[in-house]
């Protein structure tokens, strides 16, 4: 490259390439920070990573919304902080707080923060109230997911009234989702399948000869599974029964022990078991647009645990679909039972707001998804109907009156109309009067359009909702938008650590503001 470059050409030092980034980090910086100013809500994702060795600990927080400037939802870094052990609630929430104090986010405009199911974090996003105080119980799989039902107990009270208090929590759906999926490490016969498939992969990984052997007859190599990763072992589940006959053929060749037939018969049950498990994560994992799938996604999952029940054959894969039907039941009970003390409306709601979903629920006959469907209904109406009446609600009779001494010293309007001053009281109240009932119209208009074919212009929510008059829609549409942009898990947060794992080996990382300045170059670039 040096030998076709301009000699006169002078290479710029380093110096004059941290200013260069220095400036275009400030830059990106402040387009992304009037974003988030136009942002009417905004939901919070965090995830705390650890390097191996326990040398250092990093907090990602990431933040999305639907952007104003291109109507579209967006997902951003915002910071990567460093912390030190231990990672307490308090520590964890104090990095929050900072951050969105850095931001500009005031808390009410915050609807949610989504987290993992970890104590730490279910912790640190806690209400704690004299009349209600509850306790978090340490390293436990099933205790995380006990301890988050209780925090959308308060969202739905605390969202409603739009108070200035502690940030709401959201569990990861996938995250859950993968509590379910590891009861098959519980269950002794399917174990004993897995173990031995685990030991068949082992031996190919290990032999040189046999992973040749196996890419010249099929092009392909089986796969381990990682207990780490989302749907580590139905990939290599599916793996396996892809090379089965080169496996089974070369293993015999080599003098290893294979699967039996009947072993091979329950692995391709067992993957048959797990394929819309993995199907959904792959989906609820996106950045965004993904909250309003989550309802149709458990109500899928649940209805193919069912019919697995009735069409397998194998007594321990019974027995497991139906534990894992109970623990979807219970795990997510918050988001699928009304009648639970712990319910929380927004999920339902952003299933609600999607017509490409909701066009099919409200025909269900079903009584469970007919109240869902009317408690998102009455929760949209709470948060929007306040937020309207914040804006055209007129000052009591007795505040109105107080005024009305000031009003001869205000300036004398240039306009020719005359001033009637006592009907400025009357048009105000009918301006409350069109706002109490429009969100209850615009419901009503929207839920008459779900009845009718929707355009195939339309491919998603969004672009359903852009397409709608802000005239008739103006309190729905933006809301609407808002719940559609909600990503469904922390993945995001999650997926930093993964894309700038290599900044933090040590060489590299010498100051934390390079850090956390290369990651959000990184993370934010080409939005």
């Amino acid at each position: 490259m040096m030998d076709a470059v301009d000699r006169k050409l002078t290479v710029p030092k380093k110096t004059k390439i941290s200013n260069l980034i220095d400036k275009y980090y400030e830059s990106e910086v402040q387009k992304f920070r009037n974003r988030l100013a136009a942002a009417r809500r905004v939901s919070i994702g965090i995830d705390l990573w650890t390097k191996t060795g326990l040398t250092a600990s990093f907090l990602a927080i990431s933040s999305c919304y639907f952007c104003v400037e291109q109507s579209k939802p967006e997902h951003i870094l915002l910071a990567l902080e460093q912390v030190v052990h231990p990672h307490t609630a308090q520590s964890i929430k104090a990095c929050v707080d900072k951050c969105m104090q850095e931001w500009g986010i005031p808390n009410q405009k915050i609807i949610t923060v989504i987290t993992d199911n970890g104590s730490n974090m279910v912790a640190a996003f806690k209400q704690t109230t004299p009349e209600r105080e509850e306790t978090t119980s340490e390293d436990s799989e099933d205790s995380p997911m006990m301890d988050s039902d209780s925090e959308p107990e308060t969202e739905g009270d605390l969202r409603c009234h739009h108070v200035d208090m502690d940030i709401e929590r959201t569990p990861c759906v996938v995250h859950t989702l993968q509590l379910v999926v590891h009861m098959i490490q519980k269950e002794s016969g399917v174990k004993r399948v897995l173990d031995k498939a685990r030991s068949v992969v082992k031996l190919f990984r290990k032999s040189s000869i046999a992973t040749q052997r196996l890419l010249d007859e099929c092009g392909l190599i089986v796969v381990n599974d990682c207990p780490m990763r989302w749907s580590s072992t139905f990939n290599m589940i599916s793996r396996l029964l892809k090379v089965k006959d080169s496996v089974c053929q070369i293993a015999n060749n080599m003098g290893w022990d294979s699967l039996l037939p009947s072993e091979w018969q329950k692995l391709k049950s067992l993957h048959e078991l797990l394929l819309p498990f993995a199907e959904h994560t792959q989906t609820l994992q996106s950045d965004t647009m993904s909250m309003s799938l989550v309802v149709p996604a458990l109500f899928d999952l649940l209805s193919h645990l069912s019919d697995f029940e009735e069409n397998t054959t194998h007594r321990d894969l019974v027995a497991l679909a139906r534990k894992m039907k109970g623990s979807i039941n219970q795990r997510f009970a918050w988001i699928l039972d009304p009648t639970d003390e712990k319910f929380s409306p927004l999920v339902a709601a952003a299933c609600f707001v999607n017509p490409r979903v909701c066009e099919t629920l409200v025909d269900v006959a079903d009584e469970n998804i007919q109240e869902l469907l009317k408690q998102a209904e009455e929760y949209v109406i709470q948060v929007t109907h306040p937020h309207s009446q914040h804006e055209d609600q007129p000052k009591d009779d007795g505040e109105e009156n107080r005024r009305l001494p000031e009003e001869p010293e205000a300036a004398p309007s240039t306009s020719k109309q005359p001033v009637f001053r006592f009907l400025s009281k009357w048009h105000t109240k009918s301006v409350k009067r069109i706002s109490t009932s429009s969100i209850r119209q615009q419901i009503r208009k929207y839920k008459e359009e779900l009845s009718q074919p929707i355009t195939r212009d339309c491919d998603t929510g969004i672009d359903f909702w852009l397409e709608k008059s802000d005239t008739f829609y103006h309190s729905l549409k933006p809301f609407a938008l808002d719940l559609l942009a909600i990503p469904a898990s922390q993945a995001f947060a999650e997926r930093v650590f993964s894309v700038t794992g290599d900044l933090t080996r040590g060489r590299r990382n010498r100051a934390r503001v390079t850090l956390a300045r290369s990651a959000f170059l990184k993370m934010n670039r080409n939005k």
